[in-house]
């Protein structure tokens, strides 16, 4: 049977990022469609239905009988918004890397500061964590999510505003979501995630068993 996976960067990255992801899961067998979207240009309510229904077109030419996701920060609020608004029925499970699931205080604190919209886009803005951000109006999630955390940060200026453990752009609460499968975090921060090798490690083991191999100690 074959398995598709769409993969989805955050917020001012590009593909390049889940290359290694990409990478591990092609020598397991999956087709893989790596999706480039312009995070920094559009909202979320437009981003999540160009992006997604991208990955699904490229995984349903390979006539993939299941499709995953593999998503990094905001790729999971894609993720989310598209299938809280779409059904999709070859979906199988899906792992977020750093996600802000609960918004993110960076935001609700730099929002405002010259720049950030800049750098950001109007997406960037809607990830606090106020009743009002897109995270929030969410609700639980309904398929099999488990979520990887990074508890090492390497900017120390954001982690100011995040409560302790975190990775730099999300604390490790807020990386939770109700509804989700499983849980663990890895030491490594928000932009390595993707590229940390026990962060690979398990999100193989996620979608090939719906939960990852809590025999390694969680680190």
């Amino acid at each position: 049977m074959l398995e598709c996976v769409i993969l989805l960067h955050g917020l001012a990255r590009s593909a390049h990022s889940m290359s290694k992801v990409e990478e591990a899961l092609r020598e397991q067998g999956y087709a893989v469609a790596n999706v480039d979207y312009p995070s920094r240009e559009h909202p979320v309510e437009e981003l999540a239905p160009e992006a997604v229904a991208r990955g699904l077109e490229a995984c349903r030419e390979t006539h993939a009988q299941t499709i995953h996701f593999v998503t990094h920060s905001m790729g999971a609020i894609l993720v989310r918004y598209y299938l809280s608004q779409n059904t999709v029925p070859e979906l199988g499970r899906v792992v977020m890397l750093g996600p802000p699931n609960q918004g993110s205080e960076v935001v609700d604190r730099f929002s405002k500061v010259p720049g950030f919209a800049a750098i950001n886009g109007p997406a960037g803005s809607q990830l606090g964590t106020g009743p009002d951000s897109i995270p929030s109006t969410l609700g639980p999630v309904t398929y099999p999510v488990g979520v990887i955390a990074g508890t090492k940060s390497i900017n120390w200026i954001l982690s100011t505003a995040l409560p302790n453990p975190d990775d730099g752009k999300v604390s490790v609460e807020r990386t939770r979501v109700e509804g989700m499968a499983d849980f663990m975090s890895v030491s490594a921060s928000h932009p390595m995630l993707p590229r940390d090798a026990e962060a690979i490690r398990q999100t193989l083991a996620f979608i090939k068993d719906g939960a990852f191999a809590h025999e390694a100690t969680d680190r």
